[in-house]
């Protein structure tokens, strides 16, 4: 068996196939998690009745979603237990995650080519992707 690291080892396998799986299986299991969250929502919610909400005035910008949605640490405790707003914000998560760690497996793979030029290019990108993940206006 060929080392994982080496040329020969990306030789044989078409580099593009293995990063189209990668997305293939995100989108997949993105799609899985928010089903599962949705489901676990309106079975949560099976009581309520449209006369629950009130009516937001024109006037009012779009409040969003719960505090609790909108970071990742506090997202997780939610799905632990079961709460279905969670889990479909877990799932829109790893959605937005799946090309992101395309860019990251890009980098090992020009790594392993040895195309430097590629991995700088591709090291900018994802640190541009990151810097606005965390650097983000609240």
């Amino acid at each position: 068996m060929k080392n994982i690291f080496s040329k020969e080892f990306w030789a044989e396998r078409d580099m593009e196939l293995l990063i189209g799986r990668l997305l293939r299986y995100g989108v997949i299991l993105a799609c899985g998690i928010t089903l599962f969250g949705g489901a676990v929502y309106l079975f949560q919610n099976q009581g309520l009745s449209i006369d629950h909400y009130k009516p937001i005035p024109d006037d009012l910008p779009f409040p969003g979603v719960d505090h609790y949605l909108r970071e990742l640490s506090t997202i997780i405790p939610r799905v632990l237990s079961f709460d279905g707003a969670a889990i479909i914000q877990l799932g829109v998560c790893v959605l937005i995650a799946t090309p992101i760690l395309r860019v990251a497996f890009s980098v090992i793979g020009f790594l392993i080519e040895r195309d430097y030029m590629y991995v700088v290019i591709t090291l900018i990108v994802l640190s541009i992707i990151v810097a606005n993940m965390l650097l983000g206006l609240h």
